[in-house]
C-alpha cells in the first residue's frame, strides 16, 4: 500500500483490477493517474493505493483479504472505496468494514455469483465507459454486467447512481514502457465525475 495525504482524517482506499493468471500484484496505472488528479484537489483526504499480493480473480478471497487489511491499516473513521475492474468485486465484499461509507466503481466487475449484500445501506456510484468490452487478450468488463450488478445492489438496499461515459474504454490510463501513466480517451470526464463523488464524500 502507498499513502499520500494527512496522517488523520477521512480516507479513500483504491483497489486495483486483476487477471486470470495468478501473478504478483502491480500498481494500477488507472488508479495512479486518478489519484494524481484527486489528491491535490482534496488535501484533507488520505489516499491509499493497494497492491495485492497476487492480482487474480482466481484468488479473489485473497484480494479481499488484502483490501480488508489495507482498510484496517489506514484506520480512518470514514472510508470511501474506489474499485477499478476486479477491484469493484473486491470492494463490494470489503464494503462491510465498519468505516466504509460507500463505493465508487470504475468499470466494476460484479459477477453474477458475487454476493452484494455488503453494499446494503451504502452509497454505490458506478462509472463505466460505453466502449468497454472484454476482447481476446484485452481485459474489459461490459457495461451491461456492471449495470446488472448495480441494479442487484440497489435491490438489496444500496443507493446511488450509474453513469455511462460515451466513448470511454476500460480504465482511465495505461502505463508507458518508460513508466509514465498515459490517459486514455475520455479520462478527463472520468476524473470529473470521480471528483464529484469524492467531493460528496469529503463534504
Amino acid at each position: 500500500m502507498r499513502l499520500q495525504g494527512p496522517i488523520n482524517g477521512p480516507a479513500v482506499v483504491c483497489l486495483n483490477g486483476g487477471q486470470r493468471a495468478a501473478v504478483e500484484g502491480t500498481w494500477s496505472a488507472t488508479l495512479e493517474w486518478l489519484v494524481g488528479q484527486l489528491a491535490p484537489r482534496f488535501p484533507q483526504l488520505r489516499f491509499a493505493e493497494v497492491r495485492y499480493r497476487i492480482k487474480s480473480w482466481q484468488k479473489l478471497p485473497d484480494c479481499i483479504e488484502d483490501a480488508r487489511a489495507a482498510i484496517r491499516a489506514v484506520g480512518a473513521e470514514r472510508t470511501l472505496l474506489i474499485g477499478f475492474s476486479m477491484g469493484g468485486a473486491v470492494s463490494s465484499v470489503a464494503a462491510d468494514e465498519p468505516s466504509v461509507e460507500g463505493l465508487l466503481g470504475l468499470a466494476p466487475w460484479f459477477p453474477e455469483r458475487l454476493s452484494l449484500e455488503a453494499l446494503a445501506g451504502k452509497r454505490l456510484r458506478v462509472l463505466h465507459g460505453s466502449l468497454d468490452r472484454a476482447l481476446p487478450g484485452v481485459p474489459g468488463v461490459s457495461p451491461e454486467l456492471s449495470r446488472r450488478g448495480f441494479d442487484r445492489a440497489v435491490a438489496l438496499g444500496a443507493h446511488g447512481e450509474y453513469t455511462l461515459i460515451p466513448g470511454g474504454v476500460h480504465g482511465l490510463a495505461l502505463r508507458a514502457p518508460w513508466g509514465r501513466t498515459l490517459p486514455l480517451p475520455r479520462a478527463a470526464r472520468w476524473s470529473e465525475l470521480a471528483a464529484a463523488e469524492v467531493e460528496r464524500f469529503a463534504g
